[in-house]
């Protein structure tokens, strides 16, 4: 076990939260800390639901009693520490962290509580409750807490529930959707109920056209003289006075759009276009009407429906070449005994400035020893062709050097990058679809097409080219999907040196995995994401991915000398590859949040290939990984390449063997497992912390030579993987500025799988793993 690290402060903050179990000495003479309040329900009837009502109940007591941790109160302790005449930077610090004013129990009101529970209870049928009260002191413990007793007799429950008759048109609407209430009958009188019935048929009455209703034109009246068993009739009505123009539906008279607007602008200067009984208003062309007009669900001779309001302006936003969208609508005046309303819709959309360059400049540093800046270049060109385009395209330029070691002069990499992306904001596809069949939102098309170039000094060169052509989109508000029916690569690898080439002869599954030049298939993307609900108490997020290749090739592939397939004189790959990342968020007040995430991934190579593509496999270990070891540091299994004892030694120079090429080998395989979990919670403006403990290892499916020790181990998958994780500790901060995160985190192995048996539990506090990155992990 190696554990050298100094833990003077982490015993002093764990005494203090000793310390927090008792508070009585700082509690003054006259009073009690209020623990709480119970409740008791004595009915003369059964009350179905009956612990549905009690947490009900228990939302109105009030106060709320200080929060326990571990049967302490570490807020109230810090707060009271913090009321000394010399508090201390740390005590203070706590105490704005956690602190908590006490609450006593000569601050429960216990009258105007017993009033707020009989009120609670009328306004679920349970008329004629009583309430009474006490509270029970602890003179030992000095506490004390409130005792209710209610006495509830049985609820008034519907019997029927009727809408008075009238002449106007609403009456008729809202009859014909009343099958549809929240009501029915046997259900007991529940006022929040009759809010949301108010609310239902608010909505529905809008998507009919009803402009200028509102929800608090309705009013229940309850009738129980018809009988003796505490039932009723519910009777639904439209308040006196009602203006008339709120009972009337309004028609869409036209349809007005500018797609280039600007405030300053006087809009008698545009110019005019009709397309789709719709105006497109603008001084040149900036947005050619057909292809902005499918976006636009609000059409002329339609009845004004909030929804399809709201749904233009969502489906205007994600083109990504306006700033803003505005939906107005202007009442056309007509006669107040009209039985019909006229409605006509403005359209403003504020564009983006069309043109746009990002830089972005970095300083890496590797688990290989390389280290150097990279530069990132972006142009982006909005609306290239008036058709809501968009092209980004983006050179990548970077400079790595290896520090030496000792004699042995360090090596140095060139990487280039040139990716181009158009992006189609529609779908470009041989059979027309209708547009209906997406009804949530227009799916895009993106081709791209990218190039990089990579030089090692003293080893060798890759060259590839990239391109594909697909389409992603939003099925709802959670869901995204991204198909890419064409994804072509074509890797070379070039200007090899002796010194690498030795190394391929030696590691025949690295050699093989540089073999396949030529990768041609489909992927598909399926991402749910629940995060984006930042009030839910439990959020999920789900991103599943599917890649295969080599199938259609297989069908013009032609064999080759060696056996394998080849097209156009190129071997290609097949495989089929899914994982799957799953992450969980527990939010807590205050901000606190417990993140997790579990992935799983298997990559299978068949056919033409017996592993897979280099580009293609996983690794573990890293700032978005198992960040107690270094990037593509970990496995596949035990596998350690700085071990003395591998059966397949690459070391070129017995002379120096400080010279091995683990800068350049990277360890992945074709299976990869990870689990991670994180505790975040704020610190100060726009600074949070996290503690943190990530486990993870990739694995091949097959045993390997060049990765088997002299103990056995192969790198293979196995029933023992669960004891060749990785596994670290660590803490984190993090600045997050309106959801730009720049993250530090330091991390110590504790579980280190390249070591031998029984010699795996590290505790490797005095070597830490600094990782800096942008974004959170997971």
């Amino acid at each position: 076990m190696r554990i050298s690290f100094k833990n003077t402060a982490a015993i002093l903050i764990l005494f203090g939260f000793i310390q927090a179990c008792s508070v009585r000495k700082f509690i003054p003479e006259d009073e009690f800390l209020y623990t709480g309040a119970e409740l008791s329900i004595e009915s003369d009837t059964s009350i179905t639901e009956k612990g549905k009502v009690k947490n009900e109940l228990t939302e109105v007591l009030r106060p709320e009693p200080n929060s326990k941790f571990l049967g302490g109160y570490p807020g109230l302790y810090f707060y009271y520490k913090a009321q000394r005449e010399k508090p201390g930077f740390i005590n203070k610090f706590l105490n704005k962290k956690i602190g908590e004013e006490p609450v006593y129990l000569s601050d429960v009101d216990l009258a105007n509580t017993e009033d707020l529970l009989i009120n609670r209870l009328e306004n679920r049928g349970f008329f004629y409750s009583r309430a009474s009260s006490e509270t029970e002191k602890d003179e030992d413990a000095k506490t004390g807490r409130a005792l209710y007793e209610l006495n509830v007799p049985a609820p008034y429950k519907m019997e029927t529930y009727q809408l008075e008759s009238d002449s106007l048109l609403v009456y008729q609407e809202i009859q014909d959707n009343l099958e549809k209430s929240l009501l029915k009958k046997g259900g007991r009188f529940d006022l929040p109920k009759l809010k949301n019935e108010r609310e239902r048929i608010d909505q529905h009455l809008k998507k009919a056209g009803y402009y200028n209703f509102n929800p608090g034109f309705l009013i229940f009246e309850a009738d129980t003289n018809q009988y003796d068993q505490k039932r009723f009739d519910l009777y639904l009505r439209l308040k006196k006075d009602v203006p008339p123009k709120s009972v009337i539906p309004y028609q869409i008279s036209n349809v007005n759009v500018y797609p280039n607007y600007n405030v300053d602008e006087d809009s008698l200067k545009r110019g005019y276009d009709r397309y789709n009984e719709k105006n497109y208003l603008q001084e040149d062309i900036f947005f050619k009407p057909k292809y902005l007009d499918p976006y636009i669900l609000i059409e002329t001779g339609d009845k004004y429906d909030p929804v399809k309001s709201r749904n233009t302006s969502r489906r205007l936003g994600t083109i990504g070449v306006y700033k803003f969208v505005n939906i107005r609508y202007d009442e056309i005046d007509t006669l107040a005994t009209d039985s019909l309303g006229l409605l006509e819709a403005n359209i403003f959309l504020s564009p983006l400035k069309k043109r746009a360059i990002r830089a972005e400049l970095q300083a890496l540093t590797k688990s290989n020893s390389f280290a150097g800046p990279h530069l990132a270049l972006t142009f982006t060109n909005r609306n290239l062709f008036k058709g809501g385009e968009t092209f980004n395209t983006s050179l990548n330029v970077g400079y790595e050097f290896q520090f030496g070691n000792g004699n042995t002069p360090g090596r140095n990499s060139v990487q280039l990058g040139l990716d181009n992306d158009l992006i189609i904001p529609r779908l470009i596809f041989p059979v027309k679809i209708n547009n209906n069949f997406f009804k949530y939102d227009i799916p895009k098309t993106k081709i791209s097409l990218g190039a990089d170039y990579l030089r090692r000094s003293q080893l060798f060169t890759l060259a590839s080219a990239n391109t594909s052509f697909g389409y992603f989109w939003n099925a709802n508000r959670y869901v995204t999907h991204e198909f890419n029916p064409i994804s072509l690569n074509y890797v070379r690898l070039t200007d090899v040196t002796e010194e690498f080439q030795d190394i391929l002869n030696d590691n025949p599954f690295l050699e093989s995995s540089f073999d396949q030049e030529f990768i041609a298939g489909l992927t598909y993307s399926f991402i749910y994401n629940g995060l984006i609900d930042t009030q839910k108490q439990h959020a999920f997020f789900l991103n599943a991915n599917f890649d295969m290749a080599g199938n259609t090739m297989s069908l013009f592939g032609k064999e080759a000398a060696d056996g394998n397939k080849e097209v156009l004189g190129l071997e290609y790959a097949q495989y089929a590859k899914l994982d799957i990342d799953l992450r969980y968020h527990l939010r807590m007040p205050k901000e606190q949040v417990i993140a997790t995430r579990l992935f799983a991934g298997y990559g299978h190579p068949y056919g033409n290939s017996e592993v897979m593509p280099f580009s293609k496999q996983y690794f573990s270990g890293g700032p978005y990984s198992v960040r107690a070891f270094r990037t593509r540091s970990l496995g596949p299994g035990t596998f350690d390449p700085n071990a003395e004892n591998l059966l397949s030694d690459v070391n070129d120079d017995p002379d120096n063997p400080d010279d091995n090429d683990i800068g350049y080998r990277d360890q992945t395989g074709n299976i990869r497992l990870e689990a991670n979990a994180e505790y975040r919670f704020p610190i100060v403006t726009y600074l949070n912390g996290a503690f943190f403990v990530d486990a993870g290892n990739v694995w091949t499916s097959d045993a390997n030579p060049e990765t088997t020790n002299v103990s056995g181990s192969t790198g293979k998958f196995g029933s023992d993987f669960m004891n060749e994780l990785g596994i670290g500790i660590g803490t984190g901060l993090r600045v997050d500025i309106q959801s730009f995160v720049i993250r530090f985190d330091l991390a110590f192995p504790m579980h280190d799988p390249r070591e031998p048996k029984g010699e795996r539990w590290v505790y490797d506090f005095g070597n830490p793993i600094f990782n800096f990155a942008i974004g959170y992990p997971f």
